[in-house]
Protein backbone atom coordinates (compact mmCIF):
# COMPACT_ATOMS: atom_id res chain seq x y z
CA UNK A 1 0.00 0.00 0.00
CA UNK A 2 1.18 3.32 -1.18
CA UNK A 3 1.92 5.80 2.21
CA UNK A 4 0.25 9.05 1.53
CA UNK A 5 3.59 10.89 0.55
CA UNK A 6 3.95 8.21 -2.47
CA UNK A 7 0.41 9.04 -3.35
CA UNK A 8 0.83 13.01 -3.36
CA UNK A 9 4.02 12.48 -5.30
CA UNK A 10 2.14 10.63 -8.04
CA UNK A 11 -0.72 12.87 -8.60
CA UNK A 12 -1.31 14.40 -11.71
CA UNK A 13 -0.81 18.26 -10.36
CA UNK A 14 -2.35 21.41 -12.55
CA UNK A 15 -0.55 24.33 -12.43
CA UNK A 16 -2.46 26.56 -10.15
CA UNK A 17 -3.29 28.87 -12.78
CA UNK A 18 -5.47 26.45 -13.97
CA UNK A 19 -7.42 26.05 -11.41
CA UNK A 20 -7.72 29.30 -10.45
CA UNK A 21 -8.98 29.97 -13.96
CA UNK A 22 -10.94 27.43 -13.74
CA UNK A 23 -12.67 29.25 -11.06
CA UNK A 24 -12.78 32.30 -12.76
CA UNK A 25 -9.65 33.58 -11.27
CA UNK A 26 -7.61 36.07 -13.46
CA UNK A 27 -3.76 36.01 -13.17
CA UNK A 28 -3.86 39.54 -11.83
CA UNK A 29 -6.10 38.52 -8.92
CA UNK A 30 -3.46 35.74 -7.54
CA UNK A 31 -0.01 36.25 -6.50
CA UNK A 32 2.02 33.08 -6.83
CA UNK A 33 4.09 31.20 -4.83
CA UNK A 34 5.60 28.80 -7.46
CA UNK A 35 3.81 26.50 -9.35
CA UNK A 36 1.43 24.89 -7.21
CA UNK A 37 0.88 27.59 -4.35
CA UNK A 38 -1.50 31.11 -4.69
CA UNK A 39 -2.72 33.32 -2.46
CA UNK A 40 -5.82 35.72 -3.53
CA UNK A 41 -5.52 39.20 -3.95
CA UNK A 42 -7.86 42.18 -2.27
CA UNK A 43 -8.22 43.06 -6.04
CA UNK A 44 -10.54 39.49 -6.50
CA UNK A 45 -12.76 40.32 -3.39
CA UNK A 46 -14.10 43.39 -4.54
CA UNK A 47 -14.81 41.88 -7.90
CA UNK A 48 -16.93 39.02 -6.42
CA UNK A 49 -18.57 40.16 -3.12
CA UNK A 50 -21.61 41.47 -4.70
CA UNK A 51 -22.52 37.69 -6.07
CA UNK A 52 -24.58 35.79 -4.08
CA UNK A 53 -23.52 32.86 -1.44
CA UNK A 54 -22.93 29.39 -1.93
CA UNK A 55 -24.33 26.71 0.22
CA UNK A 56 -21.87 26.26 3.66
CA UNK A 57 -20.94 22.82 4.26
CA UNK A 58 -19.63 22.40 7.92
CA UNK A 59 -18.00 18.95 8.33
CA UNK A 60 -17.11 17.95 12.31
CA UNK A 61 -16.88 14.46 14.09
CA UNK A 62 -17.54 12.52 16.81
CA UNK A 63 -15.14 12.44 20.15
CA UNK A 64 -12.04 11.20 18.36
CA UNK A 65 -9.31 9.05 19.28
CA UNK A 66 -5.57 10.10 19.97
CA UNK A 67 -5.01 9.67 15.93
CA UNK A 68 -8.02 11.35 14.78
CA UNK A 69 -11.09 10.21 12.81
CA UNK A 70 -10.30 11.31 9.28
CA UNK A 71 -12.46 14.68 9.77
CA UNK A 72 -10.07 16.54 6.94
CA UNK A 73 -9.98 13.51 4.72
CA UNK A 74 -13.65 13.32 4.74
CA UNK A 75 -13.71 17.00 4.12
CA UNK A 76 -11.52 16.61 1.02
CA UNK A 77 -12.92 13.37 -0.31
CA UNK A 78 -16.62 15.00 0.23
CA UNK A 79 -15.29 17.98 -1.83
CA UNK A 80 -13.88 15.82 -4.62
CA UNK A 81 -17.21 13.72 -4.64
CA UNK A 82 -19.33 16.55 -4.93
CA UNK A 83 -17.69 17.73 -8.05
CA UNK A 84 -17.87 14.23 -9.32
CA UNK A 85 -21.38 14.99 -9.14
CA UNK A 86 -21.36 18.03 -11.46
CA UNK A 87 -21.37 20.67 -8.47
CA UNK A 88 -18.68 23.25 -8.15
CA UNK A 89 -17.62 23.07 -4.47
CA UNK A 90 -14.46 24.06 -3.09
CA UNK A 91 -12.47 23.31 0.05
CA UNK A 92 -12.28 25.95 2.84
CA UNK A 93 -9.36 24.11 5.38
CA UNK A 94 -6.68 24.84 8.13
CA UNK A 95 -3.33 25.28 7.75
CA UNK A 96 -1.25 22.45 9.38
CA UNK A 97 0.81 23.12 12.67
CA UNK A 98 4.37 21.58 12.73
CA UNK A 99 3.94 20.87 16.08
CA UNK A 100 1.55 17.45 15.27
CA UNK A 101 3.38 16.90 11.97
CA UNK A 102 6.43 16.27 14.01
CA UNK A 103 4.90 15.14 17.00
CA UNK A 104 1.57 12.39 16.84
CA UNK A 105 -1.61 13.38 15.01
CA UNK A 106 0.26 14.19 11.78
CA UNK A 107 -0.50 16.91 9.38
CA UNK A 108 -4.11 18.56 8.12
CA UNK A 109 -3.46 17.63 3.81
CA UNK A 110 -6.03 14.86 4.32
CA UNK A 111 -4.59 10.90 2.98
CA UNK A 112 -4.65 8.24 0.89
CA UNK A 113 -6.56 9.40 -2.37
CA UNK A 114 -8.40 12.56 -0.12
CA UNK A 115 -5.60 14.83 0.15
CA UNK A 116 -5.01 18.60 -0.58
CA UNK A 117 -1.78 18.99 -2.73
CA UNK A 118 1.68 19.41 -2.85
CA UNK A 119 1.01 17.35 1.09
CA UNK A 120 4.99 18.52 1.33
CA UNK A 121 5.21 21.91 1.37
CA UNK A 122 1.20 22.13 2.97
CA UNK A 123 2.59 20.10 6.08
CA UNK A 124 5.85 22.01 6.26
CA UNK A 125 6.52 25.44 5.53
CA UNK A 126 3.78 26.03 3.25
CA UNK A 127 3.59 30.58 2.15
CA UNK A 128 5.11 31.67 5.49
CA UNK A 129 1.93 32.29 6.68
CA UNK A 130 2.20 30.55 10.51
CA UNK A 131 5.72 31.90 10.64
CA UNK A 132 4.51 35.21 9.69
CA UNK A 133 1.72 34.87 12.99
CA UNK A 134 5.02 33.90 15.14
CA UNK A 135 6.83 37.03 14.41
CA UNK A 136 4.15 39.20 14.94
CA UNK A 137 3.29 37.70 18.08
CA UNK A 138 7.15 37.80 19.38
CA UNK A 139 7.67 41.27 18.21
CA UNK A 140 5.12 42.42 20.33
CA UNK A 141 6.00 40.53 23.41
CA UNK A 142 9.74 42.11 22.57
CA UNK A 143 7.81 45.50 22.14
CA UNK A 144 6.68 45.03 25.76
CA UNK A 145 10.18 44.10 27.40
CA UNK A 146 11.68 46.56 25.52
CA UNK A 147 8.87 49.22 27.03
CA UNK A 148 9.69 48.17 30.95
CA UNK A 149 13.43 48.35 30.21
CA UNK A 150 13.39 51.24 28.63
CA UNK A 151 11.88 53.44 32.05
CA UNK A 152 8.38 51.58 31.61
CA UNK A 153 6.46 55.11 30.93
CA UNK A 154 2.98 53.14 31.00
CA UNK A 155 3.38 52.19 34.34
CA UNK A 156 3.15 48.17 33.38
CA UNK A 157 2.73 46.02 36.53
CA UNK A 158 5.62 42.71 35.69
CA UNK A 159 3.59 40.69 37.84
CA UNK A 160 0.34 41.32 36.08
CA UNK A 161 1.60 40.64 31.51
CA UNK A 162 -0.69 38.50 29.94
CA UNK A 163 0.74 38.53 26.52
CA UNK A 164 2.89 35.43 25.77
CA UNK A 165 5.33 34.18 23.65
CA UNK A 166 4.58 31.66 20.72
CA UNK A 167 6.49 28.98 18.92
CA UNK A 168 4.88 26.61 16.17
CA UNK A 169 6.30 23.18 17.89
CA UNK A 170 4.98 21.14 20.79
CA UNK A 171 8.24 22.12 23.52
CA UNK A 172 7.16 21.45 26.82
CA UNK A 173 10.22 22.56 28.47
CA UNK A 174 8.73 25.78 27.10
CA UNK A 175 5.40 25.99 29.02
CA UNK A 176 7.06 27.93 32.27
CA UNK A 177 10.77 30.36 31.95
CA UNK A 178 12.04 33.28 33.57
CA UNK A 179 13.46 35.89 31.03
CA UNK A 180 15.26 38.92 31.93
CA UNK A 181 18.37 37.18 33.49
CA UNK A 182 21.61 38.25 33.62
CA UNK A 183 21.79 41.67 34.55
CA UNK A 184 20.26 44.94 33.68
CA UNK A 185 21.69 45.10 30.27
CA UNK A 186 19.39 42.09 29.29
CA UNK A 187 15.56 43.60 30.41
CA UNK A 188 13.51 43.23 33.52
CA UNK A 189 13.39 39.64 35.13
CA UNK A 190 10.17 38.03 35.24
CA UNK A 191 8.00 35.10 34.79
CA UNK A 192 6.99 34.36 31.16
CA UNK A 193 5.48 31.11 28.97
CA UNK A 194 5.27 29.64 25.86
CA UNK A 195 1.70 28.56 23.28
CA UNK A 196 2.18 27.30 20.67
CA UNK A 197 1.23 29.32 17.44
CA UNK A 198 -1.88 28.11 16.70
CA UNK A 199 -2.96 28.92 20.36
CA UNK A 200 -1.97 32.20 19.72
CA UNK A 201 -4.45 35.36 19.75
CA UNK A 202 -2.85 36.67 16.62
CA UNK A 203 -3.77 33.83 15.16
CA UNK A 204 -7.49 34.04 16.08
CA UNK A 205 -7.09 37.39 14.82
CA UNK A 206 -5.97 36.81 11.52
CA UNK A 207 -8.65 34.18 11.33
CA UNK A 208 -11.58 36.49 12.83
CA UNK A 209 -10.64 39.61 10.47
CA UNK A 210 -12.59 40.26 7.69
CA UNK A 211 -10.21 42.80 5.81
CA UNK A 212 -6.58 44.20 6.83
CA UNK A 213 -7.60 47.31 8.23
CA UNK A 214 -10.04 44.79 10.67
CA UNK A 215 -6.82 43.17 11.61
CA UNK A 216 -5.01 46.28 12.43
CA UNK A 217 -7.70 47.23 14.53
CA UNK A 218 -8.21 44.02 16.13
CA UNK A 219 -3.92 43.85 16.92
CA UNK A 220 -4.28 47.19 18.53
CA UNK A 221 -7.04 45.88 20.39
CA UNK A 222 -4.36 43.01 22.41
CA UNK A 223 -4.37 43.52 25.84
CA UNK A 224 -0.98 42.59 27.01
CA UNK A 225 -0.71 43.59 30.22
CA UNK A 226 -1.90 45.67 33.32
CA UNK A 227 -0.54 48.55 35.08
CA UNK A 228 -0.20 49.67 38.60
CA UNK A 229 -3.54 51.02 39.21
CA UNK A 230 -5.23 47.77 37.28
CA UNK A 231 -5.53 49.48 33.85
CA UNK A 232 -5.09 47.72 31.09
CA UNK A 233 -2.01 48.16 28.45
CA UNK A 234 -2.80 47.41 24.83
CA UNK A 235 -0.96 46.55 21.66
CA UNK A 236 -1.78 50.29 20.76
CA UNK A 237 -1.02 51.65 23.87
CA UNK A 238 2.72 50.52 22.86
CA UNK A 239 2.53 51.95 19.22
CA UNK A 240 3.16 47.96 17.94
CA UNK A 241 -0.13 47.54 15.28
CA UNK A 242 1.28 49.05 12.37
CA UNK A 243 4.44 46.94 12.77
CA UNK A 244 2.05 43.66 13.97
CA UNK A 245 0.05 44.11 10.56
CA UNK A 246 3.31 44.80 8.16
CA UNK A 247 4.34 41.23 9.42
CA UNK A 248 0.72 40.18 8.26
CA UNK A 249 0.15 41.81 4.84
CA UNK A 250 0.84 39.04 3.16
CA UNK A 251 -0.49 36.32 5.87
CA UNK A 252 -4.01 37.36 5.73
CA UNK A 253 -4.31 36.72 2.31
CA UNK A 254 -6.10 33.19 1.64
CA UNK A 255 -3.87 30.74 0.03
CA UNK A 256 -5.26 28.39 -3.26
CA UNK A 257 -4.03 24.56 -3.33
CA UNK A 258 -5.88 21.96 -5.18
CA UNK A 259 -6.88 18.29 -4.24
CA UNK A 260 -5.30 14.96 -5.66
CA UNK A 261 -8.43 15.25 -8.20
CA UNK A 262 -7.88 19.18 -9.08
CA UNK A 263 -10.77 20.03 -7.02
CA UNK A 264 -9.71 23.55 -5.85
CA UNK A 265 -8.94 24.37 -1.85
CA UNK A 266 -8.47 27.50 0.19
CA UNK A 267 -6.25 26.62 2.89
CA UNK A 268 -6.02 29.71 5.19
CA UNK A 269 -5.32 29.97 9.24
CA UNK A 270 -4.83 27.17 11.40
CA UNK A 271 -5.96 27.25 15.34
CA UNK A 272 -6.59 24.58 17.41
CA UNK A 273 -10.27 23.34 18.49
CA UNK A 274 -8.78 21.95 22.19
CA UNK A 275 -7.30 25.13 23.06
CA UNK A 276 -8.45 27.92 20.61
CA UNK A 277 -11.62 28.49 18.04
CA UNK A 278 -10.66 25.99 15.30
CA UNK A 279 -11.59 27.62 12.46
CA UNK A 280 -10.16 28.50 8.65
CA UNK A 281 -10.45 32.05 7.91
CA UNK A 282 -13.37 34.01 7.66
CA UNK A 283 -11.96 35.83 4.18
CA UNK A 284 -11.25 32.21 2.76
CA UNK A 285 -14.49 30.96 3.71
CA UNK A 286 -16.20 33.92 2.48
CA UNK A 287 -14.64 34.00 -1.07
CA UNK A 288 -14.86 30.45 -1.08
CA UNK A 289 -19.29 30.97 -0.77
CA UNK A 290 -18.71 33.63 -3.50
CA UNK A 291 -16.29 31.58 -5.70
CA UNK A 292 -18.10 28.10 -5.87
CA UNK A 293 -21.78 26.93 -5.09
CA UNK A 294 -20.83 24.53 -2.03
CA UNK A 295 -18.48 25.50 0.49
CA UNK A 296 -17.21 22.60 2.60
CA UNK A 297 -15.45 23.75 5.47
CA UNK A 298 -14.32 21.69 8.80
CA UNK A 299 -13.32 22.41 12.51
CA UNK A 300 -11.08 20.97 14.61
CA UNK A 301 -11.65 17.39 16.69
CA UNK A 302 -15.42 16.58 17.99
CA UNK A 303 -18.26 18.49 17.34
CA UNK A 304 -18.48 19.68 21.47
CA UNK A 305 -15.46 21.72 20.52
CA UNK A 306 -14.61 23.00 16.81
CA UNK A 307 -18.46 22.53 15.62
CA UNK A 308 -19.27 24.72 19.18
CA UNK A 309 -17.04 27.29 18.77
CA UNK A 310 -17.89 27.37 14.35
CA UNK A 311 -21.66 28.32 15.04
CA UNK A 312 -21.55 30.57 18.69
CA UNK A 313 -18.10 32.06 17.53
CA UNK A 314 -17.47 32.64 14.09
CA UNK A 315 -20.38 32.03 12.11
CA UNK A 316 -21.96 34.90 14.54
CA UNK A 317 -19.02 37.43 13.88
CA UNK A 318 -19.08 36.62 9.65
CA UNK A 319 -22.46 36.81 9.91
CA UNK A 320 -23.28 33.30 7.86
CA UNK A 321 -25.59 30.44 8.45
CA UNK A 322 -24.25 27.07 7.49
CA UNK A 323 -27.05 24.80 5.86
CA UNK A 324 -25.88 21.53 6.83
CA UNK A 325 -23.63 19.49 9.03
CA UNK A 326 -21.72 16.74 8.21
CA UNK A 327 -20.35 14.62 11.35
CA UNK A 328 -17.37 12.03 10.57
CA UNK A 329 -18.03 8.87 12.43
CA UNK A 330 -15.61 5.74 12.72
CA UNK A 331 -16.79 2.02 14.23
CA UNK A 332 -13.16 2.20 15.48
CA UNK A 333 -13.80 5.06 17.72
CA UNK A 334 -17.08 4.16 18.70
CA UNK A 335 -15.14 0.39 19.69
CA UNK A 336 -13.02 2.79 21.63
CA UNK A 337 -15.33 5.27 22.94
CA UNK A 338 -17.73 2.94 24.44
CA UNK A 339 -17.56 -0.23 26.69
CA UNK A 340 -20.47 -1.74 26.50
CA UNK A 341 -21.57 -2.80 22.86
CA UNK A 342 -25.23 -1.94 23.98
CA UNK A 343 -24.19 1.71 24.30
CA UNK A 344 -22.04 2.03 21.39
CA UNK A 345 -23.65 4.76 19.88
CA UNK A 346 -24.16 7.20 22.37
CA UNK A 347 -21.47 9.28 22.01
CA UNK A 348 -22.58 10.19 18.58
CA UNK A 349 -25.95 10.21 19.08
CA UNK A 350 -25.32 13.33 21.47
CA UNK A 351 -23.71 14.94 18.98
CA UNK A 352 -26.43 14.25 16.63
CA UNK A 353 -28.51 16.46 18.93
CA UNK A 354 -25.81 19.22 19.79
CA UNK A 355 -25.88 20.07 16.01
CA UNK A 356 -29.72 19.90 16.10
CA UNK A 357 -29.76 21.95 19.07
CA UNK A 358 -28.56 24.86 16.05
CA UNK A 359 -31.27 24.06 13.90
CA UNK A 360 -29.17 22.36 11.58
CA UNK A 361 -29.59 19.42 9.54
CA UNK A 362 -27.12 16.23 9.91
CA UNK A 363 -25.74 13.67 7.93
CA UNK A 364 -23.04 11.26 9.37
CA UNK A 365 -20.21 10.45 7.17
CA UNK A 366 -18.94 6.67 8.07
CA UNK A 367 -15.47 6.95 7.66
CA UNK A 368 -14.70 2.87 6.91
CA UNK A 369 -11.70 1.38 8.17
CA UNK A 370 -10.70 -2.57 6.67
CA UNK A 371 -11.83 -4.46 9.92
CA UNK A 372 -15.16 -2.85 9.57
CA UNK A 373 -18.17 -5.42 9.24
CA UNK A 374 -21.09 -5.01 7.27
CA UNK A 375 -23.19 -6.67 10.34
CA UNK A 376 -21.56 -3.75 12.55
CA UNK A 377 -22.48 -0.77 9.92
CA UNK A 378 -25.60 -1.94 8.94
CA UNK A 379 -26.75 -1.01 12.90
CA UNK A 380 -24.73 1.67 13.17
CA UNK A 381 -26.98 2.87 9.71
CA UNK A 382 -30.37 1.81 11.76
CA UNK A 383 -29.39 3.87 14.56
CA UNK A 384 -28.58 6.87 12.49
CA UNK A 385 -32.46 6.33 10.95
CA UNK A 386 -33.53 6.31 14.24
CA UNK A 387 -31.52 9.58 14.92
CA UNK A 388 -33.65 10.80 12.20
CA UNK A 389 -30.08 11.72 10.17
CA UNK A 390 -29.21 10.95 6.82
CA UNK A 391 -26.34 8.50 6.57
CA UNK A 392 -23.83 7.48 4.39
CA UNK A 393 -20.35 4.94 4.32
CA UNK A 394 -17.28 6.61 2.94
CA UNK A 395 -14.26 5.45 1.66
CA UNK A 396 -12.37 8.31 0.07
CA UNK A 397 -9.08 6.99 1.78
CA UNK A 398 -8.93 4.27 -0.40
CA UNK A 399 -11.30 5.35 -3.31
CA UNK A 400 -10.89 9.42 -3.52
CA UNK A 401 -13.89 11.37 -4.54
CA UNK A 402 -15.51 7.65 -6.27
CA UNK A 403 -15.80 6.58 -2.68
CA UNK A 404 -17.66 9.97 -1.64
CA UNK A 405 -20.10 9.92 -3.82
CA UNK A 406 -23.18 7.93 -1.99
CA UNK A 407 -22.05 10.45 1.16
CA UNK A 408 -22.47 13.48 -1.36
CA UNK A 409 -25.63 12.09 -2.81
CA UNK A 410 -27.32 11.88 0.80
CA UNK A 411 -25.55 15.57 1.84
CA UNK A 412 -27.60 16.77 -1.94
CA UNK A 413 -30.71 15.16 -0.99
CA UNK A 414 -30.97 17.06 2.54
CA UNK A 415 -29.57 20.51 1.23
CA UNK A 416 -32.41 20.22 -1.20
CA UNK A 417 -35.07 19.43 1.12
CA UNK A 418 -34.53 20.31 4.81
CA UNK A 419 -33.69 24.43 5.27
CA UNK A 420 -30.93 25.37 7.92
CA UNK A 421 -32.80 27.10 10.88
CA UNK A 422 -29.45 27.78 12.50
CA UNK A 423 -29.25 29.69 15.50
CA UNK A 424 -26.63 30.28 18.21
CA UNK A 425 -27.36 28.12 21.53
CA UNK A 426 -26.99 31.41 24.06
CA UNK A 427 -27.35 35.27 23.52
CA UNK A 428 -24.07 37.90 23.56
CA UNK A 429 -25.91 39.69 26.27
CA UNK A 430 -25.80 36.58 28.85
CA UNK A 431 -23.39 37.23 31.35
CA UNK A 432 -20.34 35.45 31.03
CA UNK A 433 -20.52 32.45 33.60
CA UNK A 434 -24.27 31.69 32.01
CA UNK A 435 -22.62 30.99 28.62
CA UNK A 436 -20.24 29.11 30.11
CA UNK A 437 -22.88 26.89 31.93
CA UNK A 438 -25.00 26.81 29.18
CA UNK A 439 -22.38 25.39 26.78
CA UNK A 440 -21.33 22.65 29.45
CA UNK A 441 -24.97 21.68 30.13
CA UNK A 442 -26.32 21.55 26.35
CA UNK A 443 -22.93 20.70 24.65
CA UNK A 444 -21.21 18.41 27.21
CA UNK A 445 -23.92 17.41 29.06
CA UNK A 446 -22.56 18.52 32.33
CA UNK A 447 -25.01 18.66 35.66
CA UNK A 448 -23.26 22.54 35.91
CA UNK A 449 -19.74 24.35 36.27
CA UNK A 450 -17.64 24.85 39.14
CA UNK A 451 -15.23 28.30 38.94
CA UNK A 452 -12.07 28.59 40.56
CA UNK A 453 -11.40 31.61 42.49
CA UNK A 454 -8.86 32.68 39.89
CA UNK A 455 -11.59 32.32 37.15
CA UNK A 456 -14.29 34.16 38.67
CA UNK A 457 -12.06 36.85 39.80
CA UNK A 458 -11.26 37.34 35.94
CA UNK A 459 -14.53 37.31 34.45
CA UNK A 460 -16.29 39.66 36.81
CA UNK A 461 -13.31 42.06 35.76
CA UNK A 462 -14.07 41.48 32.30
CA UNK A 463 -17.28 42.33 32.58
CA UNK A 464 -16.83 45.26 35.16
CA UNK A 465 -14.33 46.29 32.14
CA UNK A 466 -17.18 46.07 29.48
CA UNK A 467 -16.55 42.64 27.62
CA UNK A 468 -19.45 40.53 29.77
CA UNK A 469 -20.97 40.53 25.89
CA UNK A 470 -18.14 38.92 23.94
CA UNK A 471 -18.94 35.35 23.50
CA UNK A 472 -16.61 32.25 25.15
CA UNK A 473 -13.93 30.22 23.71
CA UNK A 474 -13.88 27.03 25.50
CA UNK A 475 -10.34 25.45 25.96
CA UNK A 476 -10.61 21.92 26.88
CA UNK A 477 -9.76 18.07 25.96
CA UNK A 478 -10.59 16.45 22.96
CA UNK A 479 -11.11 13.28 24.25
CA UNK A 480 -13.98 13.98 26.30
CA UNK A 481 -17.50 15.31 26.47
CA UNK A 482 -15.94 16.43 29.94
CA UNK A 483 -13.02 17.64 31.10
CA UNK A 484 -11.55 14.90 32.12
CA UNK A 485 -9.67 12.78 29.43
CA UNK A 486 -10.44 9.16 30.68
CA UNK A 487 -14.52 9.69 31.22
CA UNK A 488 -15.25 8.32 27.21
CA UNK A 489 -18.50 7.88 25.42
CA UNK A 490 -21.68 9.68 26.55
CA UNK A 491 -20.11 10.71 30.59
CA UNK A 492 -23.19 11.50 32.79
CA UNK A 493 -23.02 12.83 36.21
CA UNK A 494 -20.32 15.53 36.12
CA UNK A 495 -19.02 18.65 36.59
CA UNK A 496 -16.83 20.98 34.61
CA UNK A 497 -14.07 22.75 36.42
CA UNK A 498 -12.54 26.20 34.96
CA UNK A 499 -9.69 27.00 36.48
CA UNK A 500 -8.70 29.90 34.78
CA UNK A 501 -9.96 32.65 32.23
CA UNK A 502 -8.17 35.13 29.59
CA UNK A 503 -9.16 37.57 27.55
CA UNK A 504 -8.88 38.11 23.77
CA UNK A 505 -10.15 41.11 23.33
CA UNK A 506 -8.58 41.56 20.27
CA UNK A 507 -10.04 38.37 18.86
CA UNK A 508 -13.40 39.14 20.26
CA UNK A 509 -13.27 36.22 22.59
CA UNK A 510 -12.69 35.45 26.50
CA UNK A 511 -10.68 32.34 26.58
CA UNK A 512 -12.12 29.67 29.67
CA UNK A 513 -9.75 26.63 30.65
CA UNK A 514 -11.38 23.33 31.77
CA UNK A 515 -9.64 21.43 33.70
CA UNK A 516 -5.75 20.69 32.82
CA UNK A 517 -5.45 21.54 29.41
CA UNK A 518 -2.23 22.81 28.35
CA UNK A 519 -1.71 25.48 25.52
CA UNK A 520 1.65 24.26 24.56
CA UNK A 521 1.67 20.61 23.64
CA UNK A 522 4.75 18.41 24.40
CA UNK A 523 6.56 15.94 22.20
CA UNK A 524 5.40 12.32 22.29
CA UNK A 525 7.95 9.15 23.45
CA UNK A 526 8.62 8.83 19.64
CA UNK A 527 7.91 11.57 17.96
CA UNK A 528 6.81 11.40 14.31
CA UNK A 529 9.81 13.97 13.41
CA UNK A 530 12.31 10.40 14.30
CA UNK A 531 11.13 9.28 10.91
CA UNK A 532 11.08 11.96 8.98
CA UNK A 533 14.03 12.76 6.43
CA UNK A 534 15.26 14.18 3.23
CA UNK A 535 17.60 12.36 0.72
CA UNK A 536 20.17 14.19 -1.01
CA UNK A 537 17.95 14.27 -4.08
CA UNK A 538 15.30 15.95 -2.24
CA UNK A 539 12.92 13.31 -1.66
CA UNK A 540 10.63 13.67 1.99
CA UNK A 541 10.52 9.83 3.44
CA UNK A 542 8.15 9.00 6.63
CA UNK A 543 5.82 12.10 6.10
CA UNK A 544 2.58 10.54 6.26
Amino acid sequence: MLTDIEIASAAKIKPIREIAAELGITEEEIELYGRYKAKLCPALWERIKEKPDGKLVLVTAITPTPAGEGKTTVTVGLAQALCRKGEKAIAALREPSLGPVMGIKGGAAGGGYAQVIPMEDINLHFTGDMHAITAANNLLAAMLDNHMHQGNALGIDPRRIVFRRVLDMNDRALRNVVVGLGGKLNGVPREDGFMISVASEVMAILCLSDSFSDLKRRLGRIVVAYNYNGDAVTAADLQAQGAMALLLKDAIKPNLVQTLENTPCLMHGGPFANIAHGCNSIIATKYALKLGDICVTEAGFGADLGAEKFLDIKCRRAGIRPDAVVIVATLRAMRYLEGDPENRFANLGKHIENMRSYGLPVVVAVNRFAEDTEEELELLMAYCREMGAACAVTEVFTDGGAGGEELAEALLSVLRTTPSAYKPIYPLDMPLKEKINTIAKKIYGADGVDFLPAASKALEEYTNAGYGDLPVCMAKTQYSLSDNAKLLGRPANFRITIREARLSAGAGFVVAYAGNIMTMPGLPKEPAANHIDVLENGEIVGLF
